[in-house]
């Protein structure tokens, strides 16, 4: 059995700042990828928006890592999974993005089909349909090539089948037949795991990455979110102050050296060396770093707590509200260098206000059956609307 009492924390300092870090990077980089306002930024800022652009999606690493640590953590207390319970898990797993998910998406099409007749770009979505719809509440529109009705909703699916894959590995070992029959306790399951784990991240690094086709699939993530399970892992076992393990530190040192060194001699990708990197960091930095010390306790330490607090809801309302003010800064001063550049900014804290309010009013209340049920129903009427908005859509 996993000893908990030895687990690093799931909650810390800094794993917030990685997720705040994450957070503001991908709301400026889909800032710039959706303009207009960054194309006239872009003609006096040329360096600092191609940044954004090519780079910040670096950010979708941040959260694949930690995503990986915390779920390593959050399984600790399983040493195996029956496949009910399993099921039950995956199914909570799935409230929780899910029902955030859809009141982001009330918004989102909504605000689409509001400044629709006097606002288009190249990067704007079609208006939605049924179909898509109900392919958005399962979370398969990009597993059915299906256009999304909101920027980076992509990862929310990957999310889930990532959670259910780590799952399945717990459900795997619980199926896994003892090789001591007389005595099943002295077979080391608890190690079976993360070995699971890891063989999967080097099929991922090694094979499934190096595939574009397969983006649309866990598996092709698998490698940056499992390096955030192995990081989790190899702090436990390297953290009972023993010679031992120190030993097995060194091992796990060896083994990640390992792994990101033979996925960049396959095909060197820089997505894969942040994931790496912020792997080793969980893996190795000391404890008082997820602590905070005095950081922590300070007026920016509990505004960076905030914003990883509400991160996942300021991921889901930003480009609602980017879109809105793009809407607004077009139709006003289209050329104009300065109101674009307020109107970036003013897309920053405006999406920060609204995460909060959704984290608020929806996010952070227990995810139940009628609370998802709810969430549909409003989902469903913001695209009837829409369609009422938009006929010809």
């Amino acid at each position: 059995m996993y000893d908990t009492t030895q687990r690093p924390s799931g909650r810390s300092f800094l794993i917030d700042a990685i997720k705040a870090t994450g957070c503001l990077l991908i709301v400026l980089h889909h800032l710039a990828f959706y303009g207009p306002m960054s194309d006239v930024l872009a003609a006096v800022w040329p360096g600092g928006a191609a940044w954004f652009h090519d780079h910040g999606r670096l950010a979708v690493q941040f959260f694949l890592v930690c995503a990986g640590f915390l779920t390593a953590g959050s399984l600790a207390k399983h040493e195996s999974l029956g496949l009910s319970e399993a099921l039950k898990l995956a199914w909570q797993r799935y409230l929780r993005l899910n029902i955030p998910l859809l009141a982001a998406l009330s918004f989102t099409v909504l605000v689409s089909e509001w400044v629709r007749p006097d606002f288009a770009h190249a990067s704007w979505s079609a208006p939605p349909d049924w179909g898509q719809a109900l392919a958005h509440n399962a979370l398969m529109q990009h597993v059915l090539g299906l256009e999304a009705l909101s920027a980076g909703i992509w990862y929310v699916a990957i999310d889930l089948q990532l959670y259910a894959m780590a799952l399945l590995c717990l459900v795997v070992v619980k199926a896994w037949p003892p090789a001591n029959k007389e005595n099943p306790s002295a077979n080391g399951t608890d190690a079976k795991p993360w070995l699971l784990w890891l063989g999967l991240v080097c099929a991922s690094l090694w094979w499934w990455n190096l595939d574009a086709d397969l983006d649309d699939w866990g598996v092709y993530f698998w490698g940056s979110y499992g390096l955030g399970l192995l990081a989790w892992e190899a702090r436990r076992q390297g953290g009972l102050g023993t010679v031992d393990a120190q030993t097995r530190a060194w091992g796990w040192a060896v083994l990640m050296l390992l792994l990101g060194s033979v996925a960049w001699w396959l095909e060197p990708r820089v997505r894969i060396a942040v994931a790496w990197g912020l792997a080793v960091l969980l893996m190795a930095v000391p404890e008082s770093w997820f602590r905070g010390e005095a950081l922590g306790r300070s007026r920016w330490g509990h505004a960076l707590q905030w914003l990883a607090g509400v991160s996942y809801s300021v991921f889901l309302i930003h480009f609602g509200v980017s879109l809105a003010v793009n809407a607004a800064v077009t139709a006003h001063w289209p050329d104009a260098l300065w109101a674009n550049a307020l109107g970036v900014l003013a897309s920053v804290l405006l999406s920060l206000i609204s995460g909060g309010l959704l984290y608020r009013w929806v996010e952070r209340h227990p995810p139940t059956v009628w609370r998802w049920w709810f969430w549909v129903g409003a989902f469903k009427a913001s695209v009837a609307l829409a369609l009422i908005m938009n006929p010809l859509g």
